[in-house]
């Protein structure tokens, strides 16, 4: 299998921050296509701070940031030349502001990759014909894509378009020779995928190898794919309830136990973290939804920071792995990363513990795919040894790394 680099890359990013802020976060109650009007006079972050949003996605972990451009109400957080619908119409600034520019600024200050968000779908786009609303959708794209430097991912919605055709073809070959290095998320030309959910759940038989890509959250249709094809799977999800800032919503802050077990069930399971932090009225993100990103951080550095055993400890038998353990140690975690250059191939593995003093081996954990990486969680156990036997495979396969925790 011809794997493009950038996607086996793209796994290594494993964490970022989704950034849901426009039109809609000044419009308290509005939901997704309930087609209320909201005039862009509201729109007034008199504290609009990017370099805040990501400072704080920085110090949490995060290796990039995805930022709503434009959603399904066509507000354009740009100043967009084919829209009367955008930051140009607002006070903010006098009409002179652009949010994506102080974004992809604070992103490249900070070493994080630029994500860029786009609905194709919108409110009102019923009113131009299908060469219309392609010739716009390019045209906005365009402006993204020229206008603000280097782009390294651009995430389109599924949402709302399940039953629009577009150009694909011409949209995506336009993307393709404005940025040729550009990552394209789940639709037309993909080269990442969604994993099905917004809940931060990825299976733990979830390979990066499909034949079907979902759709949308109005669908559980999937489309099919010619073949099989490797795509790292994301898993996008919410810090509260909403994607956008709601007054309402502040009661809703996920606790760190619950966000542990969405990191865990995403990149533990060999899939990216794709957080939403919202945004307020201010222009900055709220210090609740901060310091819980941030303690997510925290952990995610305390539990895997020193492990009692590393690939070089491990000795390799034939399928099996060994290595020996502190008697002093518990173990809590095994973390297991392949070889993906071509592809992922283990498809199923245990990881056996020798209890202190004397016994034979116990089986403590059953795993499918390994991918990426895998963490298995295990219960605080003292052993002698940890084993790591290799059960299944769908061809030639080869561990890069283990770490136990």
């Amino acid at each position: 299998m011809n794997i493009p680099k950038s996607r086996i890359d793209f796994l290594d990013w494993e964490m970022g921050v989704f950034f849901h802020f426009g039109i809609r976060t000044f419009y308290e109650g509005h939901e997704d296509w309930d087609m209320k009007p909201m005039p862009a006079e509201a729109f007034n972050p008199a504290e609009l701070d990017c370099e805040q949003w990501i400072r704080t996605a920085k110090e949490g972990g995060a290796n990039y940031a995805v930022f709503v451009c434009k959603h399904h109400d066509g507000f354009a957080n740009w100043p967009s030349k084919y829209t009367d619908y955008s930051v140009a119409a607002t006070p903010w600034k006098d009409g002179h502001g652009d949010v994506v520019r102080e974004f992809t600024d604070a992103c490249r200050k900070y070493g994080l990759k630029v994500g860029l968000y786009y609905s194709p779908a919108q409110f009102g786009s019923a009113k131009m014909n299908a060469d219309e609303y392609d010739n716009y959708f390019i045209n906005q794209i365009s402006e993204l894509l020229t206008g603000y430097g280097k782009i390294d991912y651009i995430w389109f919605d599924g949402c709302g378009s399940e039953n629009h055709k577009y150009d694909t073809e011409r949209i995506t070959k336009e993307i393709r020779r404005l940025q040729p290095e550009i990552m394209i998320f789940n639709m037309w030309d993909p080269d990442t995928r969604w994993i099905g959910n917004e809940s931060g759940i990825a299976s733990m038989k979830d390979a990066p190898e499909v034949n079907s890509l979902a759709f949308s959250v109005q669908t559980e249709v999937k489309n099919a794919l010619d073949e099989e094809v490797f795509l790292p799977g994301e898993c996008d999800c919410r810090i509260k309830q909403k994607w956008f800032y709601s007054d309402a919503d502040n009661e809703n802050l996920r606790s760190l136990d619950e966000l542990w077990g969405m990191y865990l069930c995403s990149v533990g399971h060999g899939c990216n973290l794709l957080l939403n932090i919202a945004p307020d009225r201010r222009g900055l993100l709220p210090e609740a939804d901060a310091e819980r990103w941030i303690d997510l951080g925290r952990r995610i550095k305390s539990e895997f920071s020193e492990p009692i055993a590393r690939f070089e400890d491990f000795e390799k038998d034939g399928d099996c792995f060994r290595a020996s353990v502190p008697r002093k140690k518990l173990i809590r975690y095994v973390v297991i990363k392949e070889d993906i250059t071509n592809g992922s191939s283990v498809t199923d593995f245990d990881i056996d513990i020798l209890p202190l003093d004397f016994g034979d081996a116990k089986t403590v954990f059953r795993g499918y795919c390994i991918g990426h990486k895998v963490i298995c969680p295990l219960p605080c156990l003292g052993a002698r040894a940890v084993e790591i036997n290799i059960k299944g495979a769908k061809g030639d396969w080869k561990i890069k790394d283990i770490e136990v925790y």
